[in-house]
């Protein structure tokens, strides 16, 4: 008897298949058939719109079609009408970039722990001198003097900045800064008129006005030390302080040679920078370590220094240099004594206009400032 299940009759055309060697012909061709219709399927989907539920006027809901997009000129989906219910919209950019305007005011910064004159300088992409220059009341012309606390004028670019003083004249005061009266008076920060200005000479300028004066400047204020301070006219420094000694004879003379006056030879401070009025490297060390005499010499200085250098030693090298040595703990020399060069003159602090233990140290000629790495051995 035939067996006419329709599964019996398939399983047996199966098994005739399989026999014959058409089994994995027969699977691959199945599978392409599928893999088509489903691609099919999947394209006829994607042309569908779509819709959405919309509250009519009545409250009924009704069904608004989605306008379909296309590539716009950046390859991004765009809504084919203007007017379009929906479609794609334009997306924020993650940045916005704000076109940069000068800045034309003075603005105030309050210091914070770990700031420098050179920091702040390239924050405000200002030259350090015009940080000096715009604080003189606050610093004092030394960059050693910043603290945390402190509001400083920020000028708005590289210059100088004046205080308006009773009797001066506008031809003068530009002539001191190395710019024109017009610099001053047509900058916009300042609030000058020419016309209300006046004369020149008499100028209708307020007493206590603060002036910007774009691209001025103006030679330093130190009161670090007299350049020239040798055994024969000690005395100049007296202006400094309590540690100024006077006349000294003989004395041992230096060899001309320069060594490191600290174990450590690396900076944990400012480095050589006429143009922030530090003439000086600061050397890293340890409060207590020791102070070398960089070469042999005489002592034409030794005690406190009255503005910022605190504990501060200067030795005349008797060849036209003389070295100094500040913010010291502790002082081993006194006035007129010869050293040897390596002899300890005394110990690293952090004394005086000091944000931390180091040693401050300089090496002058009589009648100017030498850069220290120029003279000393490689570190």
């Amino acid at each position: 008897m035939k067996n006419n299940d329709p599964r019996g009759i398939f399983s047996r055309f199966l098994d005739s298949i399989l026999q014959l060697g058409l089994g994995d012909s027969l699977l691959r061709v199945g599978t392409g058939i599928l893999s088509l219709l489903l691609l099919g399927a999947v394209i006829v989907l994607l042309r569908m719109p779509t819709t959405r539920a919309v509250a009519g006027a009545g409250g009924e809901v009704e069904a608004t079609a989605v306008v379909p997009t296309v590539g716009g000129a950046g390859g991004a989906g765009v809504p084919e009408a203007a007017n379009a219910y929906d479609g794609v919209p334009r997306l924020a950019q993650e940045r916005t970039i704000i076109p940069s305007r000068p800045r034309q005011e003075v603005t105030r910064y309050t210091v914070i722990e770990g700031d420098t004159i050179f920091g702040i300088a390239e924050k405000f992409g200002l030259k350090p001198e015009t940080v000096l220059w715009g604080n003189y009341y606050v610093l004092l012309d030394n960059p050693h003097s910043l603290r945390p606390g402190q509001e400083l004028n920020i000028l708005p670019v590289d210059g100088t900045y004046h205080e308006w003083q009773q009797g001066e004249g506008l031809n003068g005061v530009a002539r001191y800064y190395g710019v024109t009266p017009e610099d001053i008076i047509n900058y916009p920060a300042n609030g000058l008129d020419a016309a209300t200005v006046g004369d020149y000479a008499n100028p209708n300028i307020p007493p206590g006005t603060w002036l910007v004066v774009p691209g001025g400047r103006r030679e330093f204020i130190s009161w670090s030390a007299p350049l020239g301070v040798t055994r024969e006219n000690p005395a100049s420094a007296r202006v400094l302080g309590e540690g100024a000694c006077g006349p000294v004879s003989g004395g041992a003379v230096g060899f001309g040679s320069f060594i490191w006056p600290a174990n450590k030879h690396y900076l944990s401070g400012f480095d050589y920078s006429p143009s922030a009025n530090h003439w000086g490297i600061d050397i890293a060390g340890n409060e207590g370590e020791g102070v070398y005499a960089t070469d042999a010499g005489v002592v034409v200085y030794a005690g406190w220094n009255n503005y910022g250098y605190g504990n501060m030693i200067m030795v005349d090298h008797g060849s036209g240099f003389q070295s100094l040595y500040a913010h010291l703990s502790a002082l081993n020399v006194v006035c007129g004594q010869s050293v040897g060069q390596g002899d300890v003159i005394g110990a690293i602090g952090n004394t005086g206009r000091s944000s931390g233990s180091h040693l401050h140290f300089e090496i002058r000629a009589i009648s100017s400032f030498v850069n220290p790495w120029d003279v000393l051995p490689p570190p």
